[in-house]
């Protein structure tokens, strides 16, 4: 080895700590970590506020799996994805984006309270709440809880006009009702276009599969847009990105990621595990292809720890809400 570069190695690196960096990005990202390391579990690892005043983006989450068929247990879903943490900062290696940053971003807690035993009266407060939070202006990015959760999203964030929609699950979730209850887990993006808040042209629904399909007439018929996991494989990441953008254009776009949409392998604490689907890193790499869409807001769902020995999927849910915070929070700078 050359002597005289160890020796400048030395003297520049020996005595440094972890947080002394040149590179202006990951100084930044350093010195946010730094002020988020509170020790208190938060999604993301963000700063905890109760209120919405001053945010740009906050961070919710919904206890709350009333809609569920199968297995319950989403409701524990935004204290495991809280327990996870960011272990180093909230920076994007690939994309060099810090969200932290670019946007004021906090936890402000969960829906409450939910009416455990009532799905309908869930549904109807996790709306008012979100009607709340597009009053103040804010952008929200939530963890739940079942897929429920995002109709009622939706209608507060589509109410002035509709939105687009990208959705990875194994489910189309455009099914009817089941017992007369209609705001079950398998249909809220029926519900939401019936209420005119989701704009079915607009909508790219990605890695679809299994035994379901006999429930999903309504996702052909209105015209969205379904790309199976079949079709996800042969077509390849680059060109199921690109059909994504070619689909919602530059209008308002809405993100939903239910963690079922990956193989069990990676994600095997959900509540309708279906084999045969994604992996974690073909789903990182189809997020970091959206960026510069229209975001409005976004969603990771279907996180149940109770299923999963090794808290593999808590991590993974973690993750891929960080993605979508990364395009929700360059989306909301730009704009």
């Amino acid at each position: 080895m050359d002597k005289k570069k160890l020796e400048a190695l030395r003297k520049k690196y020996s005595n440094k700590q972890y947080h002394d960096v040149d590179d202006p990005e990951h100084k930044k990202a350093m010195l946010n970590a730094d002020d988020m390391a509170s020790g208190l579990a938060t999604l993301l690892d963000a700063p905890f506020q109760e209120s919405l005043k001053g945010l740009d983006i906050a961070l919710i989450g919904i206890p709350f799996d009333s809609g569920v068929f199968h297995r319950t247990g989403a409701r524990f879903g935004p204290r495991a994805i809280r327990d996870m943490s960011m272990s180093v900062g909230p920076f994007n290696h690939q994309t060099r984006i810090s969200p932290f940053n670019l946007c004021n971003v906090a936890d402000v807690g969960d829906v409450a309270p939910l009416h455990g035993f009532s799905l309908e009266e869930g549904i109807k407060t996790i709306e008012e709440y979100y009607h709340k939070v597009i009053d103040a202006g804010v952008v929200p990015v939530s963890a739940g809880g079942d897929h429920s959760v995002t109709y009622p999203i939706m209608k507060a964030v589509g109410r002035e006009q509709a939105i687009g929609m990208i959705h990875i699950d194994a489910h189309c979730d455009t099914m009817g009702a089941a017992e007369d209850h209609k705001f079950h887990h398998g249909g809220p993006f029926r519900n939401a276009v019936l209420a005119g808040v989701l704009d079915p042209e607009r909508c790219v629904q990605i890695g679809i599969r299994g035994s379901a399909e006999v429930f999903w007439e309504f996702s052909y018929e209105s015209g969205m847009t379904v790309i199976p996991v079949q079709d996800f494989h042969e077509m390849g990441v680059k060109e199921v990105i690109a059909k994504t953008r070619e689909v919602l254009g530059d209008g308002p776009t809405y993100i939903t990621f239910d963690v079922d949409g990956l193989d069990p392998v990676y994600a095997p604490g959900t509540g309708t595990p279906e084999v045969g689907g994604l992996s974690t890193a073909d789903a990182i790499q189809l997020l970091r292809g959206l960026r510069g869409l229209n975001f409005v807001g976004g969603d990771l769902v279907e996180v149940a720890p109770a299923y999963d020995a090794t808290s593999n999927t808590a991590q993974v849910g973690k993750q891929m809400m960080f993605e979508i915070l990364c395009l929700v929070a360059e989306s909301k700078a730009n704009n």
